[in-house]
């Protein structure tokens, strides 16, 4: 049975982000991330949901993925007042987030729930003419995967960055973000039924004959929750 339509990521829009941190800052940027910094971006109108996973293999990586009501919560007064003016504690952790990938994104395809224990995370750039062939595909294995068992959710993810100035916590980084093309989440409870769809389905050869480019082989990574919290304030 599929699942329903009511499922799907909280809003037409998202911000998935990768970083690796130190296991000496780990405790402090989980601290701040839950109990300051997940509050502050909760606050921004237009943020409907934000999830903290950590590397299944207990390596240093993280990802983080913001559910946004619509792509101009990007651009919004409130998030750019946030992004402009970070905390005191924002500004000391911020040089801690090593070798970030920031993607702005408009949500090509969701199915099924975001939340789960585990996630898939694939990032892939598409053919040159082959877009709209590997836009269809994904999305059809998005709705077909949600419903498998040990799978919860399958989503699509384009990056399409607004033109707003390099900001301060960017700045504070080192200047701007690295960013994905295209990103294919998979959610689920059975980690092997992830894994399995990462060496098969979403393994460079099936994504490849799909319509990925040639010499952009997938960047794949595999986390599990480690917390989520929802926003107050839609901007609707």
């Amino acid at each position: 049975m599929a699942p329903e339509d009511g499922m799907r990521l909280l809003g037409s829009a998202a911000i998935a982000m990768w970083w690796d941190m130190a296991a000496d800052m780990r405790a402090e940027f989980e601290h701040w991330h839950s109990h300051e910094h997940f509050p502050e971006r909760m606050a921004v109108p237009g943020f409907r949901r934000g999830s903290r996973w950590a590397a299944a293999d207990g390596g240093e990586g993280f990802f983080v993925l913001y559910e946004l009501q619509d792509h101009a919560t990007l651009s919004s007064d409130g998030y750019l007042q946030r992004l402009n003016a970070p905390t005191p504690w924002s500004t000391r952790l911020m040089p801690h987030h090593r070798n970030m990938v920031r993607s702005q994104c408009r949500v090509a395809a969701s199915h099924g729930s975001a939340i789960a224990r585990h996630v898939l995370t694939v990032r892939l750039t598409p053919a040159e003419g082959a877009e709209a062939t590997l836009e269809q595909r994904l999305a059809a294995l998005a709705q077909d995967i949600a419903g498998r068992p040990g799978i919860t959710a399958g989503h699509l993810l384009q990056t399409r960055a607004p033109a707003i100035a390099t900001t301060t916590e960017q700045k504070i980084r080192g200047g701007a973000d690295a960013a994905a093309d295209w990103i294919f989440l998979a959610c689920g409870y059975d980690r092997t039924a992830l894994e399995a769809l990462a060496d098969g389905e979403l393994g460079d050869a099936a994504l490849q004959r799909s319509g990925a480019a040639y010499g952009f082989p997938a960047v794949r990574g595999l986390y599990g929750l480690a917390h989520s919290a929802h926003g107050g304030g839609d901007s609707a």
